[in-house]
């Protein structure tokens, strides 16, 4: 069982910056494809970044140029770089794992993390 655990969400105003972090219990980032998902309220679960264990990086346009996913092998960490936020970015944020090396679309994740809530205030 791989656990992760979200950090770093909260309010922040609009044009601002946050950075999620997502923790694994073990260095399952090095051999699984891994992405950022979203949810807001109403609306369907969306992918906002996928990384690969090759460093493979993968941005919906409504993010791209905005958001940045990295990696630290030490520390077994995943992080999310949001900038120049947007109220329509508030949602609560998913860290994932998919099964293979692949990024994970939301059928095939394996692992979910519990999420952090970033709201973007006008």
């Amino acid at each position: 069982q791989v656990h992760l655990v979200e950090s770093g969400g909260g309010l922040v105003q609009a044009g601002g910056s946050l950075r999620l972090s997502c923790a694994a219990s073990g260095s399952i980032f090095s051999n699984n494809g891994m992405g950022w998902f979203r949810q807001a309220p109403g609306k369907e679960r969306e992918r906002v970044a996928g990384l690969t264990p090759g460093g493979v990086t993968t941005y919906p346009d409504s993010v791209k140029g905005r958001f940045t996913v990295s990696r630290d092998h030490a520390k077994s960490t995943v992080y999310l770089q949001m900038n120049s936020l947007k109220p329509d970015d508030t949602a609560v944020y998913y860290c994932a794992v998919g099964s293979t090396w692949l990024m994970p679309l939301t059928s095939s994740v394996k692992y979910w993390g519990q999420g952090t809530q970033v709201t973007v205030a006008s």
